[in-house]
């Protein structure tokens, strides 16, 4: 082999060396300058500690992603280097290998001079291991060099990006906080004026009512002024009903527990419902634990409850129906039941009838807007308590609620 296939095999050696350093460099600036670190961010008003934990999974990933690229382009270089080097020594252990013979040669006879071109060539191939060794310190110098100025505008960018996130939730919290405020000042006001002229149209019913004449003309009267009063009722419970909302959705549903017993309150829903179930035609039954049923409620709140459960009740039951409500104590809770024997409830909406304007079947509009169910587990839950249903279809449905019980102080024994 001559001198001229060594030169050229380290030209080769030099040369890709050079490429892989160049693409190094250029894959380096291109991650740099091309990467966009900035998350698709969720614009609401609670997301800043999302959006920060996403920018800081954003900037680790594209260091990840700088450091694979770099290495690749490192060792693809390493690679060819390596494979280029290999040719050239195995070329040059064959060169070597005849000047040693030629020199062991001389020596057997008798000559002391060693072959000038195998020391030559032992020198320009050491020569080539330092050339290889330092092309390869140079990379690693570059990609070591490459990260550090990456990592750098990294952390120089985060702190901005954060602070840009910060003032962007700040302002939609800002934003939001005067929606809410005048939604509720307007829901306010609006609620105030309906039920004002409600109130004015069930009275303009009762004198239009009282003053019927006692025939057939009056008989029609007092059976529309009757259908007036009840569609003004449905109407103020559905704007009591949005009222309602709008304060869960605030954090300001107002609830002021007393003790008190629920059997006497389970009573004073069940005489209210008499005249309904009596048109109707459905039988009531009241099954109430002898024990007063002690519990720290809002009265005015669980009586709502109860009274939206059976309300449900009798909107399901059909003509010659029965309606049960059962009252009772259950370990640290009081328990209150309200079942009928309606068509039931599918098995795959038992929860979701708890959830803001839920029907208990795609096409059913009999339970109006479908908030009562959802008011009524916010009112319990507020109460520390628990609200489910239970049914198999055909065979009625049965709404569960429990309150935590109260235990009376015990009296002091006498002396």
């Amino acid at each position: 082999m001559s001198w001229d296939r060594v030169q050229e095999n380290w030209k080769k050696v030099s040369s890709t060396t050079k490429e892989a350093l160049g693409s190094l460099a250029r894959s380096g600036y291109g991650v740099l300058h091309g990467v966009n670190l900035t998350p698709q961010r969720m614009k609401t008003n609670n997301s800043l500690r999302v959006e920060r934990e996403k920018t800081d999974h954003a900037v680790a990933a594209s260091q990840e992603k700088v450091a694979k690229q770099a290495d690749a382009v490192v060792e693809l270089a390493r690679d060819n280097a390596d494979v280029v080097l290999t040719v050239a020594r195995e070329n040059a252990d064959a060169v070597l290998d005849v000047a040693r013979g030629k020199a062991d040669a001389l020596l057997l006879s008798g000559e002391r001079h060693a072959d000038p071109a195998a020391v030559m060539l032992v020198a320009e191939r050491e020569l080539a291991d330092g050339a290889l060794r330092n092309a390869r310190d140079n990379a690693d110098e570059t990609l070591r060099r490459e990260r550090e100025d990456h990592a750098s505008s990294l952390r120089k960018f985060l702190p901005l990006e954060r602070e840009s996130t910060d003032r962007f939730l700040r302002s939609e919290r800002m934003h939001s906080d005067d929606a809410l405020l005048n939604r509720d000042d307007f829901l306010a006001i609006v609620t105030h004026d309906l039920r004002d002229l409600l109130g004015g149209i069930v009275m303009s019913a009762s004198v239009i009512s009282k003053s019927a004449a006692q025939n057939e003309a009056g008989r029609s009267t007092l059976a529309q002024t009757s259908a007036i009063q009840r569609y003004a009722a449905r109407m103020n419970r559905l704007i009591g009903d949005l009222t309602d909302v709008a304060s869960i959705d605030a954090g300001k549903l107002a609830i002021a527990p007393a003790i008190g017993d629920l059997a006497m309150l389970i009573t004073e829903v069940e005489d209210s419902f008499k005249a309904t179930a009596s048109a109707k035609g459905i039988s009531v039954v009241t099954e109430i634990a002898a024990e007063p049923l002690l519990a720290a409620f809002d009265h005015d709140r669980i009586l709502q409850v109860v009274a939206n459960l059976i309300s449900n009740a009798f909107r399901f039951t059909p003509e010659g129906g029965k309606v049960t409500i059962v009252g009772e104590r259950e370990g640290a809770n009081v328990r209150l039941s309200v079942g009928d024997t309606g068509s039931g409830i599918p098995e795959g909406a038992l929860d979701s009838i708890f959830e803001r304007f839920s029907q208990a079947g795609p096409k059913d509009r009999r339970g109006g807007l479908g908030l009562g169910l959802y008011i009524s587990r916010c009112i319990i839950e507020a109460h520390g308590g628990r609200i489910w249903a239970e049914s198999h279809p055909g065979a009625g449905a049965k709404v569960f609620l429990t309150l935590p019980a109260h235990a009376p102080a015990a009296r002091p024994q006498a002396a």
